[in-house]
């Protein structure tokens, strides 16, 4: 493939990847809400020992995070990577 089809191809993935970046959100969100405390109001309430595990993770850069939340990562990565290299390969 040229640039220019190249280029092509990956505009012609933006919805697919779209969806599989919505997924990836709703993962994490229903992922979230199981691990908070729904409150009265309907807000929820995340536990003290998350927000510090996030915060940590989010200030980290990927290559000092631990192989296990590294692993993690990548294993999302594979969802994307799979589309782009069967678009590609075309």
């Amino acid at each position: 493939m040229d640039k220019d089809q190249i280029k092509q191809a990956l505009e012609d993935l933006t919805d697919t990847l779209a969806a599989i970046e919505h997924e990836r959100w709703s993962h994490w969100q229903r992922y979230m809400h199981s691990k908070a405390i729904k409150q009265s109001n309907g807000s929820l309430t995340i536990p003290a020992e998350l927000v510090e595990r996030w915060e940590r993770q989010i200030e980290t850069p990927f290559r000092q995070l631990s192989d296990k939340e590294k692993d993690s990562d990548r294993e999302q990565v594979q969802n994307y990577l799979s589309v782009i290299k069967s678009a590609l390969s075309k």
